[in-house]
């Protein structure tokens, strides 16, 4: 019998804890929820290790999805700097396992989810865990989810090449967006902020997670 909330309790001292991430409403949602109910039956025995966890496998049709790994989850949460009054954005929930946990930090979530499958299966978890600020949308994933905007925080699950203007033109003034951005071989997780009308990225650090579908960049020619 796997014992989770060890599993979980370690999880939190050993990667969330020893990289950086102090804030305890963050510490205290992590320690809460059972991660090993987003992933898929035959994988979770691995829903606490310090890695992205594969919620399928790849397809020629499909693209592999992922729970990201937790620490990088964490810290991305944490630069959002997400307030209890905050509306959030959540691209790419996949299982819900995010959605949860930002649902913990703020007033309400959007959970954007464009697989059918997916969405489905983060709908019921919710459900389960009486996540009733969370609400499950399915749509594009590049598309954001206009009808709730403006956000004041948009969180995107995974790494991408370039952030859509549709997204950031869903930013609340003040709004932050979190995402790892990848360029050559380099990836970093990148905050973004409206203020003035304006979007402003900052690199906060180091970060690698899988990429999610549909945010590559256009394909150049060369001459």
């Amino acid at each position: 019998m796997i014992d989770f909330a060890r599993l979980r309790q370690s999880m939190v001292d050993s990667q969330i804890r020893a990289n950086d991430v102090t804030n305890p409403r963050i510490l205290a949602a992590m320690l809460e929820l059972p991660r090993e109910r987003f992933a898929p039956e035959d994988r979770r025995g691995l829903a606490y290790i310090d890695d992205n966890l594969p919620l399928r496998d790849t397809t020629a049709r499909k693209p592999g999805r992922y729970l990201i790994e937790p620490m990088v989850l964490a810290k991305l949460v944490q630069a959002l700097d997400i307030d209890a009054e905050d509306k959030v954005l959540d691209v790419g929930t996949a299982t819900g396992y995010s959605a949860a946990l930002l649902g913990r930090l703020a007033a309400s979530v959007v959970a954007l989810e464009e697989d059918a499958g997916l969405a489905a299966t983060a709908a019921k978890l919710l459900a389960d865990l009486d996540a009733v600020n969370v609400q499950v949308a399915t749509g594009p994933l590049t598309a954001g989810w206009p009808a709730d905007m403006p956000y004041d925080a948009i969180l995107v699950n995974g790494s991408v090449e370039i952030v859509p203007e549709t997204l950031l033109n869903q930013l609340a003034e003040g709004g932050r967006l979190a995402a790892v951005v990848r360029a050559g071989g380099a990836a970093r997780a990148t905050i973004y902020t409206r203020v003035a009308g304006s979007v402003a990225a900052r690199p906060v650090f180091n970060a690698a997670a899988p990429p999610l579908p549909g945010f590559e960049a256009p394909k150049t020619f060369v001459f």
